[in-house]
């Protein structure tokens, strides 16, 4: 039996880049494409949380703004439930828009400054047409935000009256409205104090043992994604180099980008030990490196990795994209 709520496969988009197109035209110039995700696939099954993690730039954003349908795939397959959400009817896509939602980075950004916050939360409520009057959406906007640790007095308030961790609890609320399965989260927590950051992270695992929530959850922080994950991917230059159980990720990583994220942790345990920071720069992505993206910051290269592309093998249901490892 399939139990994977989201399935992903060979996924990816380009961007146009060019200059505007009377000066390509007359310098004759091709046009310049960054391809910012580069046929990925993976999937999540409910219930689950599965994190992407890589340095800034390497796509993991832009993962997050395809699957909630922000960005058009160049090319690739999401499905959601079975439904292929690029072939979907109107109909369809009604009824599953309602059912994943996005939580973004910024809370002083994504909330709309000029609502109150009852407004703000009961918006995807009228958008779907899920109350059948005024109390009933009334009573629905009150659980939700109590459901977050914050009381129904804060309803009449606005966005500006709130601090950043409260704000962010305004947006896991709003997100909740349309009663969805599948949580986008884009790094909810990276703008807030260490110890807010783990009172949002915290209501977010009771709300998902509580409501059956499956989450994807990027973040370039790994001792948040090694105590919230289930499955790790981890990406670089686009493409997914390494996706396994977080215990095997964090135990024993196979890829030498990800050995090199492992080892730039800070530990309470080992604060002796030289930390060794991930070498050089990433690549710029409108030249990428022919072969293997990784080779020319790769500590164990092979001349063959500047000529062969790696695809993820299966080595115990560990996933690498290595042609040194076997």
């Amino acid at each position: 039996m399939n139990n994977n709520l989201i399935e992903v496969h060979d996924l990816a988009i380009k961007f146009d880049v060019s200059n505007p197109k009377i000066f390509d035209f007359l310098s004759r110039k091709p046009k310049n494409y960054v391809h910012a995700v580069r046929g990925i696939s993976f999937d999540i099954k409910k219930g689950e949380t599965f994190s992407l993690v890589g340095e800034s730039g390497c796509g993991k954003s832009t993962v997050a703004r395809l699957l909630c349908g922000l960005y058009k795939p160049s090319h690739g397959q999401i499905k959601f439930k079975n439904v292929d959400i690029n072939k979907a009817s109107n109909q369809q896509l009604k009824e599953l828009r309602k059912k994943f939602q996005m939580i973004f980075q910024d809370p002083f950004a994504s909330l709309n400054p000029r609502w109150k916050v009852k407004d703000i939360i009961g918006e995807p409520i009228d958008l779907f047409d899920l109350a059948e009057n005024k109390e009933d959406r009334l009573a629905q906007v009150v659980t939700l935000i109590e459901q977050v640790g914050l009381n129904a007095a804060d309803l009449n308030k606005y966005p500006h009256e709130f601090s950043g961790g409260q704000r962010q609890r305004i947006s896991i609320a709003r997100a909740l409205a349309s009663k969805p399965d599948f949580l986008i989260c884009d790094e909810p927590t990276s703008a807030l104090d260490v110890s807010v950051q783990a009172q949002i992270l915290n209501i977010m695992k009771e709300l998902q043992e509580r409501l059956n929530l499956t989450y994807l959850f990027i973040s370039h922080d790994m001792s948040v994604v090694s105590h919230f994950s289930d499955k790790v991917g981890v990406m670089y230059l686009g493409e997914l180099v390494e996706v396994g159980k977080v215990e095997d990720i964090f135990t024993a990583p196979k890829h030498p980008y990800t050995k090199m994220l492992m080892d730039a942790i800070p530990s309470m345990d080992d604060i002796e030990r030289e930390k060794v920071p991930v070498k050089g720069e990433v690549p710029n992505p409108l030249n990428p490196p022919t072969g293997c993206s990784f080779h020319p910051r790769c500590p164990n290269v092979q001349p063959k990795c500047s000529q062969q592309s790696p695809t993820l093998k299966n080595i115990n249901n560990h996933l690498v994209s290595c042609l040194e490892v076997s």
